[in-house]
């Protein structure tokens, strides 16, 4: 059997759980619940199957192995394991007739995203085919450029868990938060910054597994494309329930750019002030 063969295998089990899961509990966040776990099994089934004697498997497999760590236990804190569902997988279903959030529930969340969690990591069936191709210097730098996005996600999603605590303070002491939605530190400079180290860290998979083979033009790209796609679509409804919530909201999308950090545009009565002097 070839690694590749066992992680569809495995994948379909995952799969076939998580829609059983979500039908019997009523519960569409199982898919949450495996995305943090299944992708760090299916790096370290290829480096096994390499013998764990090829260092850029091995070390593709830790680094998605420290990944996995960390998203595991933001999810955990804030009760993704207890049976806290995605906030909006319940404004979906009341949009939806019973049916066609069903239909959406096996395409999209348990069949599509699946499918998705195979691709990102195929990177490493890459790197498996090209096992012979000397670990290197780039190698490296793309080895410390994920530990970087890694660090910049676990940085914004801290500082979100860090606004929202201090935000549920506030509303429980019966006072206003002088905030809705987090606008400082790295959000000052991205709308979602954790978002867009989250996609990085699959390009820079890619981008090993592209070295192995001494080409950009692979198809394990396919995961990385269909993430990307992936999260510009949860963007927007995410930023769309956001806005229903908050109208001030508009102000903040017209500042900060929506995913890639950048500096804040100025603000448009500075911007006529600066223009008049």
């Amino acid at each position: 059997m070839k690694p590749f063969v066992l992680v569809l295998i495995v994948a379909g089990a995952f799969g076939a759980f998580a829609w059983i899961a979500s039908l019997v509990s009523g519960d569409t966040s199982w898919v949450d619940r495996l995305w943090s776990i299944v992708p760090v099994i299916y790096l370290w089934v290829f480096a096994a199957w390499a013998g764990l004697r090829n260092v850029r498997l091995d070390v593709m497999a830790a680094l998605v192995s420290i990944w996995g760590a960390r998203l595991t236990f933001n999810l955990a804190r804030k009760g993704g394991y207890r049976g806290v569902e995605d906030y909006r997988w319940p404004i979906l279903r009341a949009r939806m007739t019973r049916w066609r959030f069903q239909l959406f529930n096996f395409f999209f969340v348990v069949l599509y995203q699946n499918i998705i969690l195979i691709l990102i990591t195929l990177p490493a069936l890459t790197a498996y085919e090209h096992r012979g191709a000397p670990f290197g210097v780039l190698d490296a730098l793309l080895a410390i450029a994920f530990l970087a996005c890694t660090a910049g996600e676990t940085v914004a999603d801290q500082q979100q868990w860090d606004f929202q605590t201090a935000k549920s303070a506030e509303i429980a002491a019966g006072r206003t938060p002088p905030s809705q939605f987090l606008q400082t530190g790295l959000f000052r400079f991205s709308r979602h910054p954790n978002f867009f180290f989250e996609q990085a860290q699959w390009w820079v998979l890619f981008l090993m597994g592209a070295l192995a083979a001494r080409s950009l033009l692979e198809w394990t790209a396919a995961g990385a494309i269909l993430l990307t796609l992936l999260f510009i679509g949860s963007t927007r409804f995410t930023e769309s329930i956001t806005l229903s919530r908050y109208p001030e909201y508009e102000h903040y999308q017209r500042q900060t750019s929506p995913v890639v950090p950048w500096f804040p545009r100025r603000r448009l009565a500075d911007a006529q002030a600066f223009e008049v002097n």
